[in-house]
C-alpha cells in the first residue's frame, strides 16, 4: 500500500484553493482505502498510533512549550492558556483517548434496520462512513488526535485545520499519529493537517462542495459563526455554551453546593461551563449559594434580588444572560418557581446543556422533558457534557442543531446509512 501523502508537497505558500483541493482529493482517494479496510485492522492501527504519541511525548511538550510562550506574548487569556497547555497526564489522557476509541464498537456495517415488502423484496439500512471530514478548530491540540482517532475508527477521512497559536503542538501531535497509523496500514493521506495557517485556506474548505462531505467546527463564537455563515458544506456544529443550572426550591443545599461550584469552575473555558445559575425564590438558603461562590474566586453579576443577598453581586446587564463567559464570571438570577425557570431557560438557552437540582422527581422530569437542549441533567454538573463521560469515547464536538446528530458527537454520528435491497427478480408494474 501506498502511504505517500500528498500534503508533504504543498507549502505555505501554496494557493489556499488549490491546496485543499489537493489534500481533499488525496483524502477522498485514502478513504475509500481505509473504508475497506476491516474494522479489526483500524482499531489496531489506532493502537499503533497511541503507542507512536506517547513516545513522542518529549517532542510533542517541546513543541507546546513554543506555543504556550507564544501565547503569553500574545496576550492569550488564563482560559485560553488553560485550553492549549499540555503536559505529561494530558497528553497520556489524549493517547489513552485514541487506544479508547480503537477499542470502541464500529458502527459501520451496523444494520439499522430491515423489513421485506409484500412483493419480496428486502430492504435494509446499514451505517456507511460519511466520507473525508474537515474539522476547523482553534486553541484545543488533543483535537487533532481525537477527531483523527473517530474518523479513523469510523472509516472516514480527516483534513485537519488547527489554530495559529497550537501550530506547533498540532504539528508534533500529527507526526505522531501518522507514524503510528501507517505503520498499521492506514494510507497517510487519511489525516491530514492543512499546512499552513492563512486564513483563506479555512474559506477554501467551507467551500469546498463534492470534496469534503462535512465541516466539524471546534473554538470560539466567531469562527463557528463564520462557518455556519460561509459554509457551502453541511455544518455539524454549536455556537455558544450557554448552560443553566436551576436550583429547584427542593433542592438539597449541600448537593446544590456541590454542583454549582463544580459546573462553574472545575474548568471555567469549557463549552460545558456553567453560565447562568438560575435560583428559586422558595429555596431555603441562596445567600450561602451565592457567597460560596464568590468565595471561591467567580465573580457574581446579579438581578436585584440577588444582589440584596451579598454586596460583592455586580449588577448584571441584560447581556449578561446570553453571554459565555469561559471565565470565572456567571450571571445569577432569582426565579419564582420551574414555569419562571423553564421561561428562562427558553429566552436564553443556546440548547447546549441545561440543568435541574431538585429532590422532587416531578418536577425533575417535567424539567428533562419541557427543556429543548442537546443535553438535559437532572442532580448533576453541567461538566458532564462530553463525549468520553457518556461512555461514547473522544468526541468531535458537541451540537446543537436538531438534524443527524445532537449533543456529543463520536463514532456513530460520524457514519450516515444506505439502503440495501435484495430482490428475486422483481420488476415494478
Amino acid at each position: 500500500m501506498n502511504h505517500a501523502s500528498a500534503s508533504l508537497a504543498p507549502t505555505d505558500s501554496t494557493d489556499p484553493t488549490a491546496l485543499v483541493t489537493a489534500l481533499a482529493q488525496a483524502a477522498r482517494r485514502a478513504q475509500r482505502q481505509l473504508a475497506g479496510m476491516p474494522s479489526a485492522a483500524r482499531a489496531a492501527a489506532l493502537h499503533l498510533a497511541a503507542e507512536a504519541l506517547r513516545a513522542a511525548t518529549p517532542a510533542v511538550l517541546e513543541a507546546n512549550a513554543k506555543d504556550l510562550a507564544a501565547g503569553a506574548a500574545n496576550g492569550l487569556s488564563k482560559a485560553m492558556l488553560d485550553r492549549l497547555a499540555l503536559d505529561e497526564a494530558r497528553l497520556a489522557g489524549i493517547a489513552d483517548a485514541v487506544a479508547a476509541v480503537a477499542d470502541l464498537p464500529d458502527p459501520v456495517g451496523q444494520v439499522i434496520d430491515t423489513h421485506q415488502q409484500p412483493n419480496g423484496l428486502k430492504f435494509q439500512r446499514i451505517r456507511v462512513p460519511i466520507g473525508t471530514i474537515g474539522i476547523i478548530y482553534e486553541s484545543r491540540p488533543n483535537v487533532t488526535a481525537d477527531a483523527a482517532a473517530l474518523c479513523v475508527r469510523a472509516g472516514n477521512a480527516a483534513l485537519l485545520r488547527g489554530g495559529s497559536e497550537a501550530v506547533h503542538s498540532n504539528r508534533a501531535i500529527h507526526a505522531a499519529l501518522v507514524e503510528g497509523l501507517t505503520q498499521g496500514g492506514v494510507p497517510a493521506d487519511a489525516v491530514q493537517l492543512v499546512p499552513t495557517q492563512d486564513r483563506a485556506a479555512v474559506g477554501a474548505m467551507l467551500t469546498a462542495s463534492g470534496l469534503i462531505d462535512m465541516i466539524v467546527p471546534r473554538g470560539g463564537k466567531s469562527l463557528v459563526a463564520r462557518v455556519q455563515a460561509d459554509a457551502r458544506v453541511p455544518v455539524l456544529a454549536h455556537l455558544d455554551g450557554i448552560c443553566h443550572t436551576y436550583v429547584h426550591a427542593a433542592a438539597e443545599p449541600a448537593m446544590a453546593e456541590r454542583i454549582a461550584l463544580n459546573a462553574k469552575l472545575r474548568r471555567t473555558g469549557i463549552c460545558g461551563a456553567m453560565e447562568t445559575l438560575l435560583i428559586d425564590s422558595d429555596y431555603p438558603d441562596p445567600a450561602t449559594l451565592v457567597g460560596a461562590l464568590i468565595d471561591k474566586g467567580c465573580e457574581v453579576r446579579g438581578d436585584a434580588r440577588i444582589r440584596s443577598l451579598d454586596p460583592r453581586v455586580i449588577p448584571a446587564s441584560a447581556n449578561d444572560w446570553d453571554t459565555e463567559y469561559l471565565d470565572a464570571i456567571l450571571s445569577v438570577a432569582m426565579v419564582d418557581g420551574l414555569d419562571d425557570a423553564l421561561a428562562h431557560i427558553a429566552r436564553h438557552s443556546s440548547a447546549h446543556t441545561d440543568a435541574i437540582i431538585t429532590a422532587d422527581e416531578a418536577a425533575a422530569e417535567r424539567f428533562l422533558a419541557e427543556v429543548d437542549s442537546a443535553i438535559v441533567m437532572h442532580n448533576a454538573s453541567s461538566q458532564f457534557a462530553d463525549g468520553g463521560e457518556f461512555g461514547l469515547g473522544a468526541e468531535i464536538g458537541i451540537a446543537t442543531g436538531r438534524l443527524h446528530a445532537r449533543g456529543p458527537v463520536a463514532l456513530e454520528g460520524l457514519t450516515t446509512y444506505k439502503w440495501q435491497v435484495r430482490g428475486s427478480g422483481q420488476t415494478r408494474p
